[in-house]
This record gives C-alpha cells, sequence and structure tokens, in this order.
C-alpha cells in the first residue's frame, strides 16, 4: 500500500527533476499526500479523490484541506473505480457486485443503481458519466455500450461491438515457443484453445 505512494511520489520527482530534454518542462510537484492511499482521481476543480485501503473516499481541495469523507463500506465491497468527471455528481463502481454508486459534492449518496437486478448486466467491464449525466456501461456479455439513466433505465444502446470485427484474434504459443497471432479457431489445442467444429467454421 505505502509502495504506491512512493511509486507516485518517484515518479512526480523525476518527472520535475530535468530526466527530460527540455529545459521548461511543466511538470511542478506541489504537494505528498501521506496515508494507506490505493487509487486516486482529480477532478476539472482541482479536487483530489483519495481512496484509502480500508475502502474510505476522502475528497481533499487542491490546497490539501479535506473537504468530506464516504465511508460507508459495508454494503458493496471493495471500489473498483471512481469517475470524478463531474464534481457534482461523483460515481463509484462496485464491480463484484456490479452496483454504482452516485455521490453528490459532498460524497452524500444521490442513487444506487443495481446493474444486476435494472438492467441484467452481471459484467460491466467499465462505467462512465456521460455528456448528458447519464452513466455509459460497458456491457461485456453482450459487448455493448449501454446508457443508462439515474433511475436505472435503459437510455440507449450501440450494436454488439463483435459485429465490428472481422474474427477474434488470439495470441498463442507455437511448439518451438515462439508467439504468433491466428484466429482462435486456427490455433492448436496446445496453446491453451479450443479448436472450433467444422460447422462452426
Amino acid at each position: 500500500m505505502h509502495r504506491l505512494k512512493y511509486v507516485l511520489l518517484l515518479l512526480l520527482c523525476w518527472m520535475t527533476s530535468g530526466v527530460f530534454a527540455q529545459q521548461d518542462s511543466s511538470y511542478e510537484l506541489k504537494r505528498a499526500v501521506d496515508g494507506d492511499i490505493v487509487d486516486f482521481t482529480v477532478d476539472n476543480l482541482g479536487n483530489l479523490y483519495l481512496l484509502s485501503a480500508d475502502n474510505r473516499l476522502k475528497k481533499t481541495s487542491s490546497s490539501g484541506d479535506s473537504l468530506a469523507v464516504y465511508n460507508d463500506v459495508r454494503f458493496f465491497g471493495k471500489i473498483y473505480s471512481i469517475d470524478a468527471t463531474n464534481p457534482l455528481k461523483i460515481l463509484l463502481y462496485y464491480r463484484d457486485f456490479s452496483t454504482i454508486v452516485a455521490l453528490d459534492r459532498y460524497l452524500a449518496v444521490i442513487n444506487t443503481i443495481d446493474l444486476r437486478t435494472t438492467l441484467n448486466i452481471y459484467q460491466a467491464r467499465a462505467i462512465a458519466l456521460a455528456y448528458d449525466n447519464n452513466i455509459w456501461v460497458y456491457d461485456d456479455l453482450e459487448a455493448k455500450l449501454k446508457r443508462v439513466g439515474d433511475d436505472g433505465s435503459l437510455v440507449d444502446q450501440t450494436n454488439d461491438i463483435r459485429q465490428l470485427v472481422d474474427s477474434v484474434q488470439a495470441q498463442a504459443i507455437s511448439p518451438d515457443g515462439a508467439p504468433y497471432h491466428a484466429r482462435e479457431h486456427d490455433c492448436p489445442r496446445e496453446a491453451g484453445l479450443e479448436r472450433l467444429p467444422e460447422a462452426a467454421r
């Protein structure tokens, strides 16, 4: 946990130390944050959202003052991602439970969307705030990008993204150990991929 903090601090120091060929680098270390931080994000107002190891979300101002804390960690498990695109509507995504929690600027809960019960989305790979304050959800099982309203209703969705791709590409290892790319149905069983029946080709 502390390793992430030191890696980020080291990265910032490296970027500001003149390692780049430019002499007038625009990167400058403003401040370091201490604690058991496992993830963070920044909104467009400069507010910093820090996720601690105990799954607590803390909002600090650009000067480091603590503004709010979200402590409700009893229900949904570990936070998978934080979207602070709009500082007035912060999205927390709990991937293990396919649940989205929307927070206001004080980190109070606005609403909760359970994707499993409302839309039958069981494997959402990613979520993000849409330009119209709806929520984009990528449904990994159906390979569709879906726009969801605040009430959990389906607003819009794309076609199956797999239709845009000619074939599924897979990386396999040849018997001599060299990697090669092939269509999934051409890969040998030894590479860990199943050969499709003749009728499916």
